[in-house]
């Protein structure tokens, strides 16, 4: 289940942001933001109580992004404004930086992609929460990239049964993040000075914008 919700998460972050990046409405992405965080919720519950001997860690990591999915999706269609998503988002920032140590020993990999994670809900606290809307470009494209890196093909190993735990892996992997995420400030720089182009980012309204 875990390998699931880390699945759908891959479609969120994409659609989540395409939105911040103007080329989606943020509504669209709002609504999947409702649908997958609920069903992640739902398997979260389910997954304590049916898999045996299932970390807790586990468990509070589909919450975390079940909860923050469903508080975004809610934030853009009833217009809450981005303080408290942005609040929230600076939290599992947090959180996620305690859980990437909490896995280092057993599952470096893992380990590798909460720090990424814990990275990306930063960025939003930043953005949203401080009113630094500069940043939107270069997060709509750090999650647009990363939704694939850190969720769908890491998925596909899990649920393939292929999910490597040496330390090799995780290495890799921190090389590889640590070059898209430039790579999405680059981007956004581009974005921003291509001759007879307004920006096309929407204020900040966090994940989902």
């Amino acid at each position: 289940m875990p390998y699931v919700c880390l699945l759908l998460s891959g479609a969120a972050l994409l659609l989540n942001g395409l939105a911040m990046l103007g080329r989606l409405p943020r509504r669209d992405a709002a609504v999947l933001s409702l649908v997958v965080g609920g069903t992640q919720l739902v398997l979260g519950v389910v997954h304590l109580g049916t898999a045996a001997g299932a970390p807790l860690l586990t468990a509070a990591g589909m919450f975390l992004f079940g909860l923050t999915y469903v508080y975004v999706g809610l934030d853009v269609l009833l217009d809450l404004g981005s303080k408290g998503t942005g609040w929230f988002c600076g939290m599992v920032a947090f959180v996620g930086l305690l859980l990437a140590a909490a896995w280092l020993g057993t599952d470096p990999l893992l380990a590798v992609l909460w720090l990424a994670w814990a990275v990306l809900w930063g960025l939003l606290f930043v953005s949203s929460a401080l009113g630094r809307t500069g940043l939107d470009a270069t997060i709509g494209w750090a999650l647009v990239l990363a939704s694939q890196t850190t969720a769908t093909l890491p998925a596909f190993l899990g649920l393939a049964g292929m999910w490597p735990r040496q330390g090799e892996a995780a290495l890799l992997a921190a090389l590889v993040l640590a070059g898209l995420f430039g790579a999405a400030r680059t981007l956004a720089r581009r974005g921003a000075e291509a001759p007879g182009r307004a920006s096309p980012v929407p204020p900040a309204r966090g994940i989902g914008s």
